[in-house]
């Protein structure tokens, strides 16, 4: 019995021999005689392909899309694939070629000219690529980095064995794509991205060649759902050397990554950058994949909702184009404001600091910008000047309530307090400023406290306040309600020059009179050297609306997760400064700027006309200022604040050689209108609005 179990044994153990003698036998047959004695292990390869992630939506304050995403294609090289094929340069070739007959256009890093005689562009290319530049000509045998760039294309032709009868343009193009695929073996970059966002017919007809290891890969792109706020929205690009330089330190970015250029989505990059994935695919040579999985799972950017209500920059944008144009467009030859060149308006959430609209015209369409860019350069009165914070004005008589408040807190005047106008002010010799009454009617006010000069905006009763307050008090005042001081916005913005003495020695270089007591008089009027942005000037009247309390300006609202689900981060208001203002400056210039809608028995208001029967009380100031050009109108500017008892909106337009500031205010009307929902015969549609 114990003979027979050994025998089994015995013959199980020479059965497993023979079994594994006969599949020694196999694989030694295909790897020697079937191959001629060349051995190659490698049956497939582990590539590494980014998986781009989606950018973050902006979104207006009440939830509507202004810049998201769509779907897209790319045309992703695999170069495992393609270099193993059986003539991978004239794949290549025939792909360049038919790119460069369709002028589509494709990824060529290869720093060296595409036309003889060749030169290096290596100055083109942030550092990241000049060291892949010098990795590769280590990978291709050890190349001289002092080689000459033709010498070069010479080298390399022979190399990668690209045949005679090429021409050495021709052969330039596919040693660009020759260049992208041996990078990828010779670095950690990620596949080879041959056409970001391909076109449906471009994607058709290179396709149809069939090149090996030529992939479509899902992808996203920027797009707009709104042909309004190209100013602010700004757009996203590929980096440039100095901004890889900057990204690559802050980490979850590859170079050529699109962050924002300008406006929000530069300013807001920080949440809305996703965080590319990358997935690991094992190929056979023929492109068939073995396994795939993510080393990493892309994550998308969060969200970003801004404070701007897309209905009020709609209601802005129409209307300041419509004003301007009108002014442009009267028959009369003789009309102010003809030559009109451009404008801004800008609405501030009163209570927060908030924009809640902010345009410039004449303006442009982000989802064409690059298709049109060179009309927009080449187009009148510079489209692509952002004038709501990047312009610097003379406010001309909006500066009067900073006025106001000034004489009455340094107690040089109350609220009752009145001066006579006399038409023409001519206290210092050489020196004569005029009322404007008196020089278009020949006549003047008589006398005027504080709240009716305003009423009619007179010249002469703040050429007398000027001369009686010290410029410390001006300056000051106008300091803490915001003129001349950045406003916190999120993007870059002018802070513009209050008139004193240090401005009117940077203005005026090498003119060594100083500072004139007629200096402070004219800058009682907003003229002098006083420039400020229609930004400013609308914080500055958020700031009077709320008696002395400046927010920081905003553009952000919060910050919501890719999902919606989690809130990241929301504004709260910041306090910039206070200014402490007595019950009667209060009164006086809150009164002040009523009276310039409603008038008053005596006087009728510089904007009373525009506002009669409106359902909300709204309080206003007109500014015309003085362009200093002969034979041109003057700027035009309007400020104003609603409801007049509970103020929680504030407006500023200006507009460049509009002629007068009551010529802008219809376009803070039509923003009322939409804010309030005031409808065309004038009556309040929403009963919650009708604060007043």
């Amino acid at each position: 019995m114990e003979r027979m179990t050994q025998f089994r044994a015995r013959s199980v153990i020479v059965l497993f021999g023979l079994l594994l003698g006969f599949f020694v036998y196999q694989l030694y047959d295909m790897q020697i005689f079937q191959t001629g004695g060349v051995v190659d292990n490698t049956t497939s390869y582990t590539t590494w392909t980014r998986v781009k992630a989606a950018r973050g939506d902006i979104l207006d304050r009440n939830g509507n899309v202004l810049v998201g995403n769509r779907a897209s294609y790319d045309l992703v090289i695999n170069h495992y694939v393609l270099t193993s094929s059986a003539n991978p340069n004239q794949s290549i070739y025939q792909l360049v070629k038919l790119c460069q007959s369709q002028g589509i256009e494709y990824t060529d890093h290869f720093p060296m000219t595409k036309e003889r005689p060749f030169t290096y562009t290596l100055g083109d290319y942030n550092s990241a690529w000049q060291g892949y530049f010098q990795k590769f000509l280590q990978n291709r045998g050890a190349l001289d980095s002092d080689i000459s760039a033709p010498l070069l294309i010479r080298k390399l032709r022979e190399s990668y064995k690209i045949p005679e009868e090429w021409s050495d343009e021709d052969a330039r193009l596919v040693l660009g794509v020759r260049y992208e695929l041996t990078l990828r073996n010779c670095t950690n970059l990620a596949n080879y991205v041959f056409i970001a966002d391909a076109k449906d017919q471009d994607l058709s007809a290179i396709l149809e060649l069939n090149t090996p290891g030529l992939n479509v890969e899902a992808s996203t792109v920027r797009e707009y759902h709104t042909d309004y706020a190209a100013h602010i929205l700004g757009f996203v690009g590929a980096m440039d050397k100095d901004q890889w330089e900057y990204y690559k330190e802050l980490g979850g970015y590859e170079m050529d990554a699109e962050v924002g250029q300008s406006g929000l989505e530069a300013a807001f990059e920080e949440y809305l950058h996703g965080i590319d994935g990358i997935r690991v695919d094992k190929v056979a040579p023929d492109g068939t994949v073995l396994d795939s999985y993510y080393k990493q799972e892309p994550v998308a950017g969060n969200n970003v909702e801004i404070t701007i209500d897309i209905n009020l920059q709609m209601a802005a944008e129409d209307q300041l184009a419509k004003q301007i144009e009108t002014l442009r467009n009267n028959e009369d030859p003789k009309a102010a404001g003809r030559d009109v060149e451009g404008g801004a308006v800008v609405a501030i959430d009163v209570k927060t600091g908030q924009l809640l609209a902010c345009a410039s015209y004449p303006t442009y369409n982000l989802s064409t910008y690059f298709e049109d860019y060179n009309d927009i350069l080449n187009a009148d009165h510079n489209p692509l000047f952002n004038r709501a914070f990047q312009a610097t004005y003379p406010p001309g008589s909006t500066y009067k309530m900073s006025m106001v408040v000034a004489g009455i807190n340094s107690n040089a005047i109350n609220s009752l307090h009145e001066i006579k106008d006399l038409g023409t002010f001519k206290k210092y010799e050489g020196f004569e400023a005029d009322c404007l009454v008196w020089t278009s009617k020949g006549g003047t006010h008589g006398y005027l406290n504080a709240m009716e000069a305003l009423c009619v905006s007179c010249n002469y009763f703040f050429y007398e306040l000027g001369d009686m307050i010290t410029l410390n008090a001006m300056d000051q005042t106008a300091k803490s309600l915001g003129l001349g001081e950045p406003t916190g916005i999120e993007l870059a913005e002018k802070t513009g020059y209050r008139a004193n003495e240090q401005t009117k020695k940077l203005f005026h270089k090498g003119d060594e009179s100083g500072w004139y007591a007629a200096d402070k008089v004219l800058s009682a009027i907003g003229q002098s050297d006083n420039q400020f942005t229609p930004l400013q000037l609308c914080v500055y009247t958020a700031t009077l609306a709320n008696r002395g309390t400046r927010y920081r300006a905003t553009f952000l609202n919060r910050v919501v997760s890719s999902d919606y689900r989690s809130l990241i981060k929301e504004t709260q208001p910041e306090i910039l400064s206070t200014l402490q203002i007595s019950d009667d400056a209060y009164y006086a210039y809150t009164q002040g700027m009523r009276m310039v809608v409603t008038g008053t028995d005596k006087w009728s208001g510089t904007a009373q006309t525009l506002f009669k029967n409106y359902p909300i009380e709204v309080a206003a100031k007109t500014g015309t200022a003085q362009t200093g050009i002969l034979n041109r109108s003057d700027n035009g500017a309007f400020v104003c604040y609603a409801p007049f008892k509970d103020p929680q909106i504030a407006i500023s337009v200006y507009g460049e050689k509009a002629g007068s500031g009551s010529a802008m205010g219809s376009v803070a009307k039509s923003i009322l209108d939409i804010y309030f929902e005031v409808g065309e015969i004038g009556e309040v549609n929403s009963f919650e609005n009708q604060l007043s």
